[in-house]
């Protein structure tokens, strides 16, 4: 029973903050919140939230879920569920989201594709490969992808008829070494 007076402590929003100058990629599988507040360059994969700092300078071909950009951006975002650009934003680069906001003030330049509220990606229904796809993105025969799906060696789903594979599942089925070729 809680008393009048009684304090409830918040649960605290874990947030990542980097201040500093990056290269590289930097991919979160499990949810997080990103704040970039410095330089970063390369490629941002991100499942959760970032946020782009207004003293921000990132040179990279981002995927979020959401995505809020205060500082410049330039390269490419794929935000899964918003893009907000604040007044304070300078972006150039192409967007993919189903939701955007564009702050008066900010400054963007580039081509913009308002995507379902499903899209998350590349494949033919978000971060998904078709067996094509997929047999292009490891570099093997067909042959050799039907056989791990006949087998059910590989991890995979039929939609319409069709196997498709999600990208985050087989690249850990990769990294769990349980591929043999």
């Amino acid at each position: 029973m809680k008393r009048k007076n009684e304090i409830v402590p918040q649960a605290e929003e874990k947030v990542l903050d980097v201040n500093a100058s990056m290269q590289g990629t930097l991919r979160f599988d499990d949810p997080v919140n990103l704040r970039i507040n410095g330089k970063f360059e390369g490629t941002l994969d991100i499942k959760g939230k970032l946020m782009v700092g207004d003293k921000a300078d990132v040179k990279a071909n981002i995927t979020g879920e959401i995505v809020y950009v205060s500082g410049t951006v330039n390269g490419n975002v794929k935000a899964t569920t918003h893009l907000r650009l604040e007044s304070t934003a300078r972006m150039t680069g192409d967007v993919k989201t189903p939701k955007l906001s564009i702050a008066e003030g900010a400054f963007f330049s580039g081509q913009v594709e308002m995507a379902s509220s499903s899209f998350t990606g590349a494949g033919p229904r978000g971060d998904w490969l078709n067996i094509n796809q997929l047999a292009k993105y490891l570099e093997v025969d067909l042959g050799k992808i039907n056989e791990w799906t006949s087998t059910g060696l590989l991890p995979g789903t039929k939609e319409g008829g069709e196997w498709i594979f999600e990208k985050a599942k087989v690249d850990q089925w990769i990294s769990e070494g349980k591929v043999k070729v």
